[in-house]
């Protein structure tokens, strides 16, 4: 019976194949902003999240601010080395300075950035090698010339065709030797690009180009298996002993703990694509009052059709599960059609807004059981109501 009912259900839509299609539009269009809201919110979290663990899971990354006076005291070495030395749980502590500089090789030439660095730094973000080596520990401790490309500058002042592994290239008027060449990876904590940079040992950086040996800010890893917050209060106790600060003053530096940045990213972008989703929604809403209405009309032209069914014998449930299926079958196609035109909406607007495609198949699923759902909630009224027609009345109307 079911097979029968859902087989009359298709022949009256596409009896009235125009009426359908417009009245399945506001289905379309709430399926297809929702699940595209919601597609392209996910691609976001995921950007962010990516970006977010540029900087290292587990880390800490510490800098210096200005104080009221306006002073700002930067750390150095010795800062780190006590880090890593008197807290437990962390792994890894290491510091971090950057300069801008002219790339040049080849007679071509690119500004960007250098940035002063040792294994221990790149393994707190994470940063892998992909072509060479990474600095050894004699070249860290002499300060050698010796340098690790992202990719931006490989592209601007490399041949495409040509290893940079050996050449040699010059940073303002200081020349170093490629020895590796640094994966791709996104936008920095700051905004710039993480591939726009030459790295090298972080020496080398200070006497170099710094002229001093102060640190921008220090990052640390450290044990998941311990609390988090336990080395973050540790971690200001000792900066504070150890900068001199009096239980009056305010902290001259900031703690970022990248952990909570990820979670609190992740929550503010859910809560921006629920609200979004919640807000195109309302078109469904719309599309689900014009189901009713046109299953309403429908009911009025096909009067004597019910009538005629009701007086050979049909039951009064027959006739309903009939305006009701047919209700469901309009929201469900709409609801397919919907998810179609969402697809490729998500999938050009994430390659727009240059975000991952994170294909979801649970919201797909949720809004077509949810059309389905629609169908049954605004088809009952006008399906009940074919089902209590007077067979008589119903065969005299005109």
């Amino acid at each position: 019976m079911l097979g029968a009912t859902f087989l009359l259900a298709l022949r009256e839509i596409r009896r009235h194949i125009l009426r359908s299609i417009l009245t399945t539009l506001g289905i379309i269009i709430g399926v297809a902003a929702v699940v595209t809201m919601v597609t392209l919110g996910n691609g976001v979290t995921a950007s962010v999240q990516d970006e977010i663990s540029s900087l290292g899971a587990s880390n800490f990354i510490v800098f210096p601010v200005r104080t009221d006076r306006g002073t700002l005291r930067p750390f150095d070495q010795d800062d780190v080395d006590a880090v890593q030395r008197q807290i437990a749980g962390v792994t890894v502590a290491a510091g971090n300075v950057t300069a801008n500089v002219t790339a040049f090789h080849n007679g071509q030439d690119w500004d960007t950035s250098v940035t002063g660095a040792n294994r221990a730094f790149l393994e707190a973000q994470t940063v892998e090698v992909t072509e060479g080596r990474a600095f050894t520990r004699d070249e860290e401790t002499a300060g050698k010339n010796v340098c690790l490309l992202g990719v931006k500058v490989r592209e601007e002042i490399f041949l495409p065709d040509v290893s940079p592994l050996g050449e040699q290239m010059r940073l303002n008027d200081v020349s170093c030797t490629v020895v590796g060449v640094l994966e791709e990876r996104g936008q920095g904590a700051s905004g710039a690009d993480d591939n726009d940079t030459v790295f090298m040992p972080l020496k080398t950086v200070q006497r170099r180009f710094r002229g001093n040996d102060d640190l921008d800010f220090f990052v640390l890893k450290y044990d998941a298996a311990y609390a988090s917050s336990a080395i973050q209060d540790s971690l200001v106790d000792l900066l504070r002993e150890r900068r001199l600060l009096r239980d009056a003053e305010a902290n001259d530096f900031n703690v970022i703990d990248t952990a909570q940045v990820n979670d609190a990213l992740g929550s503010v972008t859910g809560a921006l694509t629920a609200m979004v989703a919640v807000i195109a929604s309302i078109s469904l809403l719309v599309g689900g009052i014009g189901i009713m209405n046109i299953m309403l009309v429908s009911v009025t032209e096909r009067t004597r059709e019910i009538g005629i069914r009701l007086a050979i014998g049909a039951l009064a449930r027959e006739v309903r599960l009939q305006f009701l299926t047919e209700a469901v079958v309009l929201c469900a196609l709409g609801g397919l059609v919907g998810l179609l035109l969402a697809f490729l909406a998500s999938i050009s607007l994430a390659s727009a807004i240059e975000v991952p495609f994170v294909f979801d198949p649970t919201i797909n699923i949720l809004a077509l059981a949810f059309c389905a759902f629609m169908g049954i909630v605004f088809g009952y009224y006008p399906a009940r109501r074919a089902s209590q027609l007077d067979p008589i009345e119903a065969l005299r109307h005109e």
